[in-house]
């Protein structure tokens, strides 16, 4: 038996979702672009999963191309927009903390020519609106600000930063990476006044391989794949729809339960928040509010690495930051600014609908046996 606490990195697929995928690769398998009847069924199905990823959203179906991941559809909205955009000017403005999926490409741009804006910020990783204002210029032809961050729980100020640019009458586009705010904080991309904002699969319990982007009605996003024509052209190549069918079962159930699922994982946050101070003081929280399913902790002295292969050992399965670092330091707690010894011990633990009370007993359990067992080493 293990006790799951890295629903940041991936989420299991819900049975239902599992069933949804089988049925759709074992009786509807036709290819969605052939004309005969079993093409025909598949081409309803996909344009009824499209209907539900959108409801789960709160977006127009018209809206939504499916994709392969969140990083696939942070990357056609990055590149997307400054094509759209391309006489306004060569000037970006994003966060320090965002996901690599964005930070990647605009390091790539910036060897292109354009010029990026980080925005810095404070000790829990939040932004002021005021800093995209102070940042913005003539020649800025896109923001992109995440949603939720994915190591520290955060939600930024998206709404509040689509605002600042309509009331100086920007005409920069906001995108959104909403990967880890789908389905664990209340928005709608209309609500938050983005023009394009990317969701995953496998964050919300269906599987890997499957993702999504909104784009704003009335924007002419250039195509990122160039062949049949599916996805009205934007996105050639036949539809994956296995994963898609999966990805819209999951969506469904999980705006169906959202209330009670993120008033659980808040629930469980508390918990922990509550047992560390009782029973491990050393330890700190280092943001105890944002979203729901994330909560970003400490054990000063001790080498994150070394607490996470001692906890793993004993069943108990967490990361020291984002999986996408691959062993790498945090960019993300780096921008923090945390003295040495509580960046070193940075942990993240992140919940799910399905986690239980028994799996924080787990993680307490084993936080105070890592502590005496790795004291003596690494104290």
């Amino acid at each position: 038996m293990f006790h799951y606490l890295d629903n940041a990195a991936t989420t299991p697929v819900r049975p239902e979702a599992a069933q949804a995928a089988l049925e759709a690769m074992t009786e509807g398998w036709g290819n969605p672009s052939s004309q005969y009847v079993l093409g025909r069924q598949a081409a309803d199905r996909v344009k009824g999963w499209r209907g539900e990823l959108a409801k789960a959203l709160g977006c127009g179906p018209e809206e939504l191309c499916f994709t392969s991941c969140g990083s696939e559809s942070d990357n056609w909205a990055i590149l997307g927009a400054l094509e759209i955009n391309r006489r306004k000017g060569r000037h970006i403005i994003t966060t320090a903390v965002e996901h690599a999926a964005v930070l990647e490409p605009l390091k790539a741009l910036e060897r292109q020519g354009y010029e990026v804006t980080y925005l810095q910020p404070d000790h829990v990783g939040h932004i002021d609106p005021a800093q995209v204002t102070g940042a913005l210029r003539p020649d800025t032809a896109l923001v992109s600000m995440m949603l939720v961050n994915n190591e520290l729980g955060t939600v930024l100020p998206v709404k509040e930063t689509a605002r600042a640019l309509r009331g100086a009458g920007s005409s920069a586009l906001l995108h959104c990476d909403a990967v880890q705010g789908f389905l664990k904080v209340p928005f709608t991309p209309a609500e938050l006044g983005v023009d394009l904002l990317s969701v995953s699969g496998h964050k919300v319990h269906a599987p890997k391989g499957v993702g999504a982007l909104y784009v704003r009605r009335g924007l002419k996003l250039p195509p990122l794949i160039r062949g049949g024509g599916q996805e009205k052209g934007l996105r050639s190549g036949t539809e994956a729809t296995a994963q898609i069918a999966a990805f819209a079962a999951a969506a469904r159930l999980g705006a169906a339960s959202f209330r009670e699922d993120t008033a659980r994982m808040s629930a469980l946050k508390a918990e922990v928040i509550r047992r560390l101070a009782l029973e491990i003081p050393e330890a700190s929280v280092l943001v105890p509010d944002g979203a729901p399913h994330i909560l970003p902790i400490s054990l000063p002295g001790y080498k994150s690495e070394v607490v996470v292969r001692f906890l793993s050992d004993r069943g108990v399965y967490l990361s020291s930051g984002s999986a996408c670092h691959r062993g790498k330091p945090s960019h993300v707690f780096a921008a923090l600014k945390l003295p040495k010894p509580v960046l070193d011990g940075a942990l993240r633990v992140s919940f799910s609908y399905d986690t239980a009370r028994e799996d924080v007993d787990a993680l307490i359990e084993g936080l105070k046996a890592a502590k005496e067992a790795l004291f003596t080493s690494l104290s």
